[in-house]
């Protein structure tokens, strides 16, 4: 390994460098036996383990997030590494078939090739340096290249020493950290580079997605972009439990100051649902946080403000930064949490953009017929939710309009909270992913990183599972 994992943070130069070491680690990275590739993972999460009050620090300074949450994402982080480690010591990610026969016949996943991984701004942790995607692919046998974000460069640069360290002996090469918007751009194009994944906004994805689509050699981009997460609820629901479904939406959205990819962006209500206070009462004595970046705070702004200046939209609950109702000065302090309403006939293609940050949309419609029209014309998301009657019939017809918009249904619940399993799907269609049939968590996120190739008459000798055990 070289001597310092942060490279790139000049531009262009450290971003080869890096990545051209990622391209003559692989094939020896790629050979190794499956327990020495799996105790390579288990030792980043004893690490991370061992340094996670210090870490846990240094992103509460840097992002504003409560040290209890990052305690508890550090837990899902390192899990997640031994997650992967199990499965890279199972093998059956692997999925050898064997056709005995004229022609004999043998297919196998095989790693893709050196991966980019951009980190993401809300999970310091489980979606940055040693996230859920560096642990996919260096599971399947991919070094990493991870562009750090900017919003916490120390804690960036301090996990990648971390993981530096617990990869010592594996070849030179097999995992950099580099930063810089110009380092972003530069790494996707890279020859050597063969995958990507991102988690982030529609905008820096798209952007990055058509630059990989645009290489002389296209490579797969996996990105996880923006979703709005809608919740329908039912008259029935409604009257067997109001009031805690009140109570679990307002929780559901302002968690973590709304800055979660699984936030709940728009409520349907029936016309005359009642609750009113229960929704209002949480909001209006929700507490101010200080949002990730100043860049999402100004779009933050921007977009409430937008909201509350339609003429169809009314605040519901809570304070738009900036106006008479916010007592914060100007738009400089944290914001408070804000529900706006709207009539289902009044919900427009614009609507139905996401608000990364505390705000909220209850969509009131008069009949069960503009609950499904919404329904069919929500846009791809990461999850749809559905409260209802036992037994309700229109349950039903929810699901049959939502299943094909939506990578997880969500009966009686929330979306917030992502299950590490091996049944989880954290994707969804565009715009919420640019690749639907693949998930950012779990250990199913390790296909993005394999590729199957067959083996024909190929002699035993030769086989490429030969020394994998």
């Amino acid at each position: 390994m070289t001597d310092s994992p942060t490279v790139g943070a000049d531009g262009n130069t450290g971003v080869d460098a890096a990545c051209a070491a990622a391209g003559r680690a692989f094939e020896p990275f790629a050979a190794l036996p499956l327990p020495e590739r799996a105790a390579f993972l288990d030792g980043i999460a004893d690490r991370l383990d061992a340094h996670a009050a210090e870490l846990v620090d240094l992103a509460a300074g840097e992002t504003g997030i409560p040290a209890g949450r990052l305690t508890g994402e550090m837990a899902r982080t390192t899990g997640q590494l031994r997650l992967f480690a199990d499965l890279v010591r199972d093998g059956g990610f692997l999925d050898v078939v064997v056709e005995d026969g004229e022609p004999s016949l043998l297919r196998v996943n095989e790693p893709i090739g050196p991966v980019a991984v951009y980190a993401a701004s809300n999970f310091p942790f489980a979606f940055s340096v040693a996230g859920g995607d560096t642990a996919a692919a260096l599971a399947a046998g991919c070094p990493v290249v991870v562009k750090a974000h900017p919003g916490h460069p120390r804690t960036s640069r301090r996990t990648a020493e971390l993981v530096h360290d617990a990869l010592a002996t594996a070849p030179e090469g097999t995992f950099a950290l580099v930063e810089g918007f110009e380092a972003g751009v530069e790494l996707v194009g890279h020859p050597a580079i063969r995958a990507a994944a991102f988690t982030g906004s529609t905008r820096g994805g798209r952007a990055l997605f058509d630059l990989a689509n645009a290489r002389p050699d296209p490579i797969p981009f996996y990105g996880e972009l923006g979703s709005v997460n809608p919740v329908f609820v039912t008259r029935a629901a409604v009257k067997a439990r109001g009031e805690e479904i009140a109570a679990g939406f307002t929780a559901s959205f302002t968690a973590n100051a709304g800055q979660m990819c699984t936030k709940p962006g728009l409520l349907f209500l029936p016309s005359g649902h009642g609750l009113e206070e229960p929704l209002r009462r949480p909001v209006d004595e929700g507490a101010r946080n200080r949002l990730l970046t100043p860049g999402i705070h100004e779009a933050y702004v921007a977009g409430v403000s937008g909201l509350a200046e339609r003429p169809e939209v009314r605040v519901l609950a809570g304070s738009v930064p900036g106006t008479d109702g916010d007592t914060a000065e100007g738009t400089d302090g944290d914001p408070a949490p804000v529900l706006f309403a709207v009539a289902a006939r009044d919900l427009t293609p614009e609507l139905w953009e996401e608000h990364f940050g505390p705000a909220s949309l209850v969509v009131e419609y008069d009949t069960d017929d503009e609950l499904l029209a919404a329904a069919a014309a929500m846009p791809g998301s990461l999850t749809a939710t559905i409260h209802a009657g036992e037994g309700e019939p229109l349950a039903r017809d929810l699901v049959a309009r939502v299943r094909r918009r939506a990578g997880r249904i969500v009966f009686d619940g929330w979306p917030t909270g992502v299950a590490v399993t091996a049944a989880i799907h954290h994707g969804g269609p565009w715009p919420a992913t640019t690749a639907p049939l693949h998930t950012s968590v779990g250990t199913a996120a390790i296909r993005r990183f394999l590729v199957p190739v067959v083996y024909q008459n190929v002699p035993e000798s030769l086989s490429p599972l030969e020394g994998r055990s």
